[in-house]
């Protein structure tokens, strides 16, 4: 069943929650923008409000608002990152590096950025007020009040000449007062004044020019008359008109001040006017120099801050976009390295090529399912196949080794492990020329041969035992193109020796048939001559003649025993088995030797506990009389020899619990065992002793047989002697249902 790949519940509930406040945190930054943006304008005098201090005030307390907004979303993001690397949460990493990556393309340019503008506001205030301009402002101002000095010092001159007039004409003054102001009219409008006036120390009028104004004129100022009073002419600027004034005390009419207006072209005044407005204004800028910097770089500040904030809250708003289908992908990795490929990545139209991703990886894991449940299918029909064959292989008495071309062993069965004397784990991966040379040798025979089968049969020795062994090799072609081989390993040791004993038996039958019918005549014939003609026979050839009958007589005997013993392995009888001790069989065996060699040390070496058993004492004691036999002439052999001390010979019996049989072992420190072709003589008529039939081993090899036991020969034991001399081993059942073929087995057994 399919299930969606799902992350823990507490993933699962952050994840809920970020969706609720991820629209809200862009609500935000985009806010967090807009505002600065309209800060901005404001400041710069492009919105109908002034950007007077109240002002200025509530849109830097909106604007930290948004900026303490935006630090507290950062934070609390920046803390869920850290949480979830510390826990090593799915592309935990991937996301921190994202949103770095995000932040430092947002602060990077605000940097430079803040660097540019420093420089060109820095600039521009230098230029702004750099000393030229104020040099011009300044000459500005100069050149206005120059003018308007040289008007205002025209007018005191003409007002100087005005006043001689009016003081050479004092008489007219006194005597005709309408007279006298006729002359100051025309004293006034041909100098171009607006107005004269003769006024008293209190400031009233005395006498003025009879001229016409459109506008009331101005009084003179208080400050300008008390300095005529003292005698000091005085200028009065235009102030906030276009007229100036010149006052100055008359002094041949007592008490009189001459007061007179002239106008300034307008145009001038307005320019003057304006120019002083501006170098006001300049000054005020120059002295807000500092101040307006601060603001400036506040400002910028402020909107770079939000920008950034903004910035790195939709950085970490992507990021998250960006992570949480990888996120789920890592994930659906992880779960599918576990064994679990029922897991399907949830895929969203918001994930764009990620989406196409997690697409993809969904059916790559859907095909990897499907090759998976193919190939289980596969291994459970393969190992329903492998259960069979080795259930095949198990029962199987024959060896089977499969080998590679690079002759290394793949397959071996029981009854190899037994044959090869090596458990499966001692074999499987081993080189087949490290094992076994002479199958390989075989095996090699058989790679250079273009028939797929080839059999041969070797001599194989293990633990000190020589078997024969038919071995067939089959070549087999793998899916590779590569050769492999099957290896059947038959032992023939006992059919082999089986068909050499019949041979040999039904040799025996016949030389016993053709040499027993002549030897009584021959006996009979050779006692009647001694009889009849040993009379007749002189008394000096009585010795040879009675040597001659004597020597006739005695090997017709030896050849008779011969052909009895012929017989006897012809005709071996079927044991009479009874409930026997074979301790006792053992003791009398060894008794019967013993008297008759007094120049070997006998030892015995048997359990307290009976040994019984269902045995014929009569043959397997002659069995141990043969083999206690052979170890003593071994040992005369080698009697004489240097080094040689003692002749000894150890008789043992014991039972092994394991195999649920008794042991006989028959130990000497004679001539010992040949290496080579040590089991060939157990067959018939194959001696190590030049007078011998060599048929005593094969007949105690066939008593041994008729129990159902085995016959081992072995080398002596390195305690006994140093190791010098033969150990015949007898293994004879406990009970009577053990079977040949079982003992076998744990002859090889043994050999593991």
């Amino acid at each position: 069943m399919l299930t969606p790949l799902v992350e823990d519940e507490a993933a699962g509930a952050g994840q809920d929650r970020r969706a609720r406040f991820a629209m809200p945190g862009l609500g935000l930054a985009g806010g967090a923008l807009l505002c600065a943006v309209l800060t901005l304008f404001l400041l710069l005098g492009l919105t109908p409000l002034a950007p007077d201090p109240p002002v200025v005030i509530a849109s830097v307390v909106l604007n930290a608002l948004f900026i303490i907004g935006l630090i507290f979303l950062i934070v609390r993001e920046i803390g869920r990152l850290w949480k979830a690397r510390q826990k090593g949460r799915a592309a935990a990493r991937l996301h921190v590096r994202i949103v770095v990556l995000f932040s430092i393309v947002a602060i990077t340019p605000a940097i430079l950025v803040a660097i540019f503008a420093s420089l060109t506001l820095n600039v521009g205030l230098d230029r702004w007020f750099s000393i030229r301009t104020q040099s011009i402002v300044s000459n500005s101002m100069n050149v206005a009040r120059a003018y308007v000095m040289e008007n205002a010092a025209y007018l005191q001159g003409q007002t100087l000449s005005m006043a001689n007039d009016l003081e050479r004409n004092r008489v007219l003054f006194s005597l005709d007062r309408n007279g006298f102001v006729e002359l100051m009219t025309r004293q006034a409008r041909g100098r171009g004044m607006l107005g004269a006036f003769l006024l008293r120390e209190d400031g009233s009028v005395i006498v003025q020019a009879n001229i016409k104004t459109e506008n009331p004129l101005p009084p003179v100022p208080k400050d300008a008359l008390a300095s005529s009073i003292k005698g000091q002419p005085t200028l009065i600027p235009p102030g906030g008109t276009n007229l100036v004034g010149a006052i100055m005390q008359l002094k041949d009419i007592s008490g009189a001040n001459l007061y007179t207006i002239r106008a300034v072209d307008p145009k001038v005044m307005k320019a003057m006017r304006e120019v002083e407005d501006n170098s006001a204004e300049y000054k005020s800028m120059e002295a807000g120099r500092t101040s307006l910097q601060v603001a400036f770089a506040v400002l910028y500040l402020g909107f770079a801050l939000i920008v950034l904030l903004a910035a790195i809250w939709t950085a970490i708003a992507v990021a998250d976009r960006i992570v949480r289908p990888i996120r789920m992908l890592i994930g659906a990795a992880d779960s599918v390295a576990t064994g679990n490929l029922n897991v399907v990545v949830p895929v969203r139209q918001a994930d764009g090529d990620v989406g196409s991703l997690s697409r993809t990886f969904n059916k790559m894991i859907s095909e990897i399912r499907s090759q998976r449940d193919e190939i289980l299918e596969a291994k459970d029909e393969v190992d329903d196949r492998r259960r069979f064959i080795e259930a095949v292989l198990s029962g199987v008495t024959a060896a089977v080794i499969g080998v590679e071309e690079d002759r290394r062993i793949t397959i071996v069965n029981p009854s190899a492990e037994i044959l090869l004397g090596r458990g499966a784990e001692h074999l499987i991966g081993k080189r087949l020329p490290d094992i076994a040379p002479e199958v390989d040798a075989v095996l090699s025979e058989a790679a250079g041969r273009a028939r797929g089968d080839f059999r041969k049969q070797i001599d194989l020795v293990r633990s000190g035992k020589e078997r024969t062994l038919s071995v067939q090799v089959t070549r087999e072609e793998t899916h590779d193109k590569s050769d492999s081989y099957v290896i059947t390993l038959d032992d023939i040791t006992d059919l082999v020796i089986a068909q050499r004993s019949t041979a040999w038996a039904d040799v025996a039958r016949r030389i016993a048939h053709e040499i027993k019918n002549p030897l009584t005549p021959i006996q009979l014939s050779a006692e009647r001559i001694r009889r009849r003609f040993g009379k007749l026979v002189s008394e000096a050839d009585r010795p040879v003649f009675d040597q001659c009958t004597d020597t006739i007589v005695r090997q017709v005997g030896d050849i008779g025993r011969m052909v009895d013993e012929f017989s006897a392995f012809a005709r071996m009888p079927k044991p009479t088995k009874q409930e026997t001790d074979l301790r006792d069989i053992l003791r009398d065996a060894m008794f019967l030797r013993e008297m008759g060699t007094s120049h070997i040390h006998f030892e015995r070496e048997v359990t307290d506990e009976p040994q019984m058993g269902l045995f014929d004492g009569r043959m397997l004691g002659q069995a141990f009389g043969n083999l206690i036999k052979n170890a003593a002439e071994s040992i005369e052999s080698v009697a004489g020899e240097e080094g040689r001390g003692e002749g000894r010979i150890l008789a043992r019996s014991g039972y092994d619990a394991d195999h649920d049989q008794y042991t006989v072992d028959i130990i000497d420190n004679g001539r010992g065992l040949p290496v080579e072709n040590r089991h060939r003589i157990l067959e018939p008529y194959m001696t190590m002793r030049e007078k011998g039939t060599g048929l005593g081993l094969a007949i105690v090899k066939k008593i041994i047989e008729e129990h159902g036991g085995q016959l081992e020969l072995h080398d002596a034991p390195a305690d006994f002697d140093h190791g010098r001399g033969a150990m015949i081993r007898v293994l004879l059942p406990r009970r009577e249902n053990t079977s040949a073929q079982d003992n076998k087995n744990r002859e090889y057994a043994d050999g593991v």
